[in-house]
C-alpha cells in the first residue's frame, strides 16, 4: 500500500463533498499526510453566465461555486469535517477558475501524490460531449486520483418524502 505525503481534496460545499472530504481526511490521517482543501469559484453571476452561454456560446461555470463567500463557507465546512477525521490540514485555497484547472494547479504546486474528488455519473449530453471535471482531472493529473461516488441517497441528499394530498371535488 502506498503511503501518501500530500493529499489534495476538492470541495464545492454540496452534499457529495461530505463523503469526499471525509475519505480524503481519513487517508491523510492514516498516512500522516498533509491535506489541502481546494474550492473553485466564480464571481460571474449565474444569470450573466447563462446569458453568455446562450448568446455567445460561452463556457458554463457549473463546476464552480458562485462567489467567494460561498467558496469560503464550503472550505470552512470541509476543514471542520477533515479535523473531525483527524487530518492535518496544510492549506486551503479558493481559486477563481474552473474546477479541473484549480485542482490540477494546486496538485502541481503542492507536489501532491493523491487527489480526491467527488463525482456522480453524468449521463447528460453535455457531460458526454464536453466531459466532466473528473474526466479532465483523470486525463491530466500527475498523481493518483481517487474518485468518490455517492453510495446512497442519504449521502447526496435523499429526495423529499412524498406527500399525499387528498383533493375533494365540489359541485
Amino acid at each position: 500500500m502506498t503511503a501518501y505525503e500530500r493529499v489534495v481534496v476538492g470541495t464545492d460545499g454540496s452534499p457529495l463533498a461530505v463523503p469526499t472530504v471525509k475519505k480524503a481526511a481519513r487517508i491523510a490521517s492514516r498516512d500522516d499526510a498533509g491535506l489541502t482543501i481546494v474550492c473553485a469559484y466564480t464571481d460571474v453571476p449565474r444569470r450573466d453566465d447563462a446569458k453568455n452561454t446562450a448568446t455567445l456560446g460561452g463556457d458554463t461555470k457549473f463546476s464552480q461555486v458562485p462567489g467567494w463567500e460561498a467558496a469560503r463557507l464550503a472550505v470552512d465546512s470541509a476543514a471542520e469535517l477533515a479535523r473531525e477525521e483527524g487530518a492535518r490540514i496544510e492549506g486551503a485555497q479558493l481559486i477563481d477558475a474552473d474546477a479541473a484547472t484549480a485542482l490540477l494547479h494546486v496538485v502541481k504546486g503542492r507536489h501532491a501524490d493523491l487527489l480526491v474528488i467527488g463525482a456522480i455519473r453524468d449521463t447528460s449530453i453535455a457531460g458526454r460531449l464536453l466531459g466532466t471535471v473528473a474526466t479532465e482531472v483523470l486525463r491530466s493529473a500527475d498523481c493518483d486520483v481517487l474518485i468518490v461516488r455517492p453510495t446512497s441517497d442519504d449521502e447526496i441528499g435523499a429526495p423529499p418524502e412524498s406527500i399525499n394530498v387528498t383533493v375533494e371535488a365540489t359541485e
